[in-house]
């Protein structure tokens, strides 16, 4: 076990901030905003990972020193320890950071969550335009 903890160190690390498009870049985003996705968890991203087959591991008890009140972090293993890339398709941090930031909005949770959501803000303007006028 204590081996495995030692190689899980050696992972890159992925901190929700650095694809979240809500952050500035004095903030901690690491992409352009139009690359970004909104309000990345660590969750999304732990499952982005597994399905890009990269080996992954969230850090729950970790958090982002320029925003310690959101805690969690993401290890992933781009290479293998004879230095070869796991996934062909990416070969760098930047890399994993725009993939991962692609496939956030396209997962599950977040399709599930837009749909009340889109109801929820037509809910409030309707008894605002014709609640009180009429008496």
């Amino acid at each position: 076990m204590d081996g495995n903890i030692q190689a899980i160190k050696k992972w890159i690390v992925l901190y929700p901030i650095y694809i979240n498009s809500k952050k500035t870049i004095a903030e901690g985003r690491r992409i352009s905003v139009s690359k970004a996705c909104e309000n990345p968890t660590c969750v999304e991203i732990h499952d982005c990972c597994i399905h890009l087959k990269l080996p992954c591991a969230i850090e729950v008890d970790k958090a982002y020193p320029r925003d310690f009140m959101q805690r969690g972090r993401v290890r992933v293993m781009l290479k293998r320890e004879d230095g070869s890339l796991f996934n062909p398709a990416i070969s760098s941090r930047k890399q994993l950071m725009l993939r991962v930031a692609e496939l956030v909005p396209k997962h599950s949770n977040r399709t599930k969550k837009q749909e009340p959501a889109t109801s929820s803000a037509a809910g409030p303007s309707k008894p605002a335009k014709g609640g009180k006028k009429k008496r």
